[in-house]
């Protein structure tokens, strides 16, 4: 059964759980979403604080994508720009589908949802992303349609001696519609 996705939704303490749950889940099964396994939720929740800020102010959109069951089973944040000359564009981020659900398709779901509720933003050309290099997830986002357009060398240390690249990685929308 495919999933369910939602733009925008309600903000609940069960929500807030759920995705809380799933980013300690993707992080600690080895998911390249800002942390290191091993991970806890306790670890997660100021970061997931900090986004939350951004959707309240109106600086950042969710999609959130629900299993069979109702339970919060990916997520893709969508950053608007604030600089007056990048407003044409969005960065796409805490991309995640929880380990159980991965090898279905979810994650090109998700993308497509994602570019979908870029499209329903007036005045965005593009989705930018970066990746962490050595994940594989550059391949991902390339068979989604993503094209690299840069990459900084050893940007991203995991662990000492683990330098990683920053993929840069664009996906062209063209002109959204009013």
């Amino acid at each position: 059964m495919a999933l369910t996705f939602e733009l925008d939704p309600s903000f609940t303490p069960a929500l807030r759980d759920g995705i809380t749950a799933l980013w300690a889940d993707v992080s600690n099964a080895g998911g390249a979403v800002g942390f290191v396994p091993p991970v806890t939720a306790e670890e997660i929740r100021p970061e997931l604080l900090k986004h939350l800020v951004d959707i309240e102010d109106g600086r950042t959109r969710l999609v959130v994508g629900r299993d069979e069951d109702g339970a919060v089973a990916a997520t893709a944040f969508l950053a608007l720009n604030a600089h007056r000359l990048m407003k044409h564009w969005l960065w796409l981020y805490t991309v995640m589908v929880h380990p159980r659900h991965q090898g279905k398709g979810y994650g090109r779901d998700l993308m497509a949802a994602a570019a979908d509720a870029a499209r329903s933003v007036e005045g965005i050309e593009a989705i930018r992303l970066t990746c962490r290099g050595g994940t594989g997830a550059d391949r991902f986002y390339a068979a989604c349609g993503y094209k690299e357009v840069g990459r900084v060398p050893d940007a991203i240390r995991v662990a000492p001696g683990d330098d990683r690249d920053d993929v840069i990685m664009l996906l062209p929308l063209g002109p959204a519609t009013p």
